[in-house]
């Protein structure tokens, strides 16, 4: 197993938090969906005749809105010229031509934690329909407690998404915690009052997250259920015949 980098263990000592819940991003945290998305994305500049954007400047963007995500490649644009690109955007990732399927291990960790009484929830760039859609795909819908898309609130880094998945569950911000890939989860996070985890192994490299100070940095979804071992929160002996597939 690879490493598990853990932060700020001077103000978070083991056994002092009480986790009730874990909210998680979508792509990049529990999805490998990141060639789906920038193949709709490289699909609707061609379609609109627009300058290239390169690889790097598409894996950027993935965790924003997509609003705020085009006018981060696209800035200044007007309203018609976002809508055309969200249109576009959506018509090449319904299509399925790279469809995505969830990390080794996801699915696992995720049974695990409901099943040790964790509560689950997704905060996600994505909008409702694909939300809604690989849900039903991968057969989680019944798995999350709440969900909340960049469509029906604020898109990340804003900590809206996030309060109102508190509020919806009832849940106070020092009794959850926020796991996701790219530096948008880690300032949302921070913002709702929110501890965060890191994981390295989606779109933003791991310096990048580090910077934002994150309770741990992770390099595959199942080394969640060691640290929350290691901080007295989840009992690992209860699920040590339960075999996680770990990513390479």
């Amino acid at each position: 197993m690879s490493s598990l980098d853990s932060m700020d263990t001077k103000n978070n000592p083991r056994g002092s938090r009480s986790v009730r819940l874990i909210v998680f991003d979508w792509d990049g945290t529990l999805m490998d969906s990141e060639t789906q998305i920038v193949h709709a994305l490289h699909s609707a500049i061609a379609d609109m005749g627009l300058e290239p954007r390169s690889l790097e400047q598409c894996r950027n963007i993935i965790g924003l809105g997509l609003r705020e995500a085009v006018d981060a490649l696209y800035p200044g644009r007007d309203d018609d010229f976002l809508q055309q690109f969200v249109d576009r955007y959506r018509h090449h990732w319904f299509a399925d031509e790279h469809a995505s399927e969830l990390f080794p291990g996801a699915r696992e960790t995720l049974a695990l934690l409901r099943d040790a009484g964790f509560r689950l929830a997704v905060a996600t760039g994505k909008g409702r329909p694909g939300l809604d859609k690989v849900l039903q795909h991968t057969g989680l819908t019944g798995i999350f407690s709440a969900t909340r898309c960049a469509d029906e609130t604020r898109s990340k880094p804003h900590p809206q998404m996030l309060q109102e998945i508190l509020e919806e569950t009832g849940t106070a911000p020092a009794e959850a915690l926020m796991v996701g890939d790219t530096e948008y989860d880690l300032l949302m996070a921070h913002a709702a009052g929110v501890a965060p985890i890191a994981v390295s192994y989606g779109v933003h490299e791991r310096e990048r997250l580090l910077r934002h100070r994150p309770l741990a940095c992770i390099d595959n979804i199942g080394e969640l259920l060691d640290w929350l071992a290691e901080e007295q929160l989840f009992d690992r002996q209860r699920t040590s015949d339960t075999p996680l597939a770990i990513a390479d």
